[in-house]
């Protein structure tokens, strides 16, 4: 009994002598205090929902797409849950085959399309090829230049009232705008004057875009020159789904290069 309470006495000596040491030493000295260099938190660090719709024409709408993957705007809107601060994507295609400019005008007049654009994310655009069109098919047997640049006046001003009619509704939406093709360019290589017209019609969409702080224009033309690569429908007038797979990897390359981050103000980044 005697030997326990020495061996006792023994460890609570030890154990104070620990104490002792580790609780005696000199107090830390005070840290520097150092401030934080500037940061931001980005907005794509909190994922939201995000609401892409389609508007204007056949390309839109994806006709000709023959695996049935809704063209450019369906495969773009699946690319898009790629993109950081992008937690789930809702899309909506309001576009439709034939339409020209100045039907999607009429379009604001209906409360459910106003509505569409106020909850808007994104809204996705091709226009202008049907109003070529109805100039190729008024005018069948003696095209001229003239009537082309008649119209592209209207057109311009139709092409500004839209765009100032979503702003109207929506200030912050990024509004992505692809540009013409010269679907002509599949009977003849030669350089005519209907490739000046899709040039100069271009220049009026792109000009028109650059003017809005957050649209991006998409040029198109060079993907669907001639069929060499294969990328019209059997209309020899639409995309087929590699012309539409083509449109897709050129919308993603033009966004970027338009700035995305910037654009969605740090909202979405690719």
């Amino acid at each position: 009994m005697r030997r326990v309470f020495v061996l006792v006495i023994a460890f609570s000596l030890i154990l104070s002598a620990c104490t002792k040491s580790s609780f005696n030493t000199e107090p830390f000295a005070e840290r520097d205090r150092t401030a934080f260099t500037k940061w931001t938190i980005p907005g794509y660090f909190v994922p939201e929902r995000i609401r892409v719709i389609g508007l204007g024409d056949s390309l839109t709408q994806g006709v000709g797409d023959d695996r049935k993957k809704g063209g450019y705007f369906g495969r773009l809107t699946d690319r898009m849950n790629e993109w950081k601060g992008v937690k789930e994507i809702t899309a909506e295609n309001l576009a439709k085959r034939g339409r020209r400019s100045d039907q999607l005008l009429e379009q604001f007049d209906e409360q459910d399309f106003r509505r569409e654009i106020r909850n808007a994310n994104i809204i996705l655009l091709t226009i202008g090829g049907n109003d070529i069109m109805k100039i190729v098919k008024g005018n069948l047997f003696d095209l001229r230049t003239g009537p082309f640049y008649k119209e592209l006046v209207h057109f311009e001003e139709r092409l500004d009232e839209i765009f100032t009619s979503i702003r109207l509704l929506n200030d912050d939406a990024l509004i992505v705008v692809a540009g013409l093709y010269n679907p002509f360019s599949i009977v003849t290589d030669e350089v005519n004057e209907f490739e000046e017209i899709i040039h100069d019609w271009n220049e009026a969409i792109e000009m028109r875009t650059v003017l809005d702080e957050k649209s991006c224009f998409v040029p198109v033309t060079d993907l669907f020159d001639s069929n060499v690569n294969m990328v019209y429908h059997t209309d020899f007038f639409h995309p087929n789904a590699k012309g539409y797979e083509l449109m897709t990897e050129r919308y993603l390359a033009s966004i970027e290069k338009c700035g995305l981050y910037e654009m969605s103000d740090g909202d979405l980044e690719m």
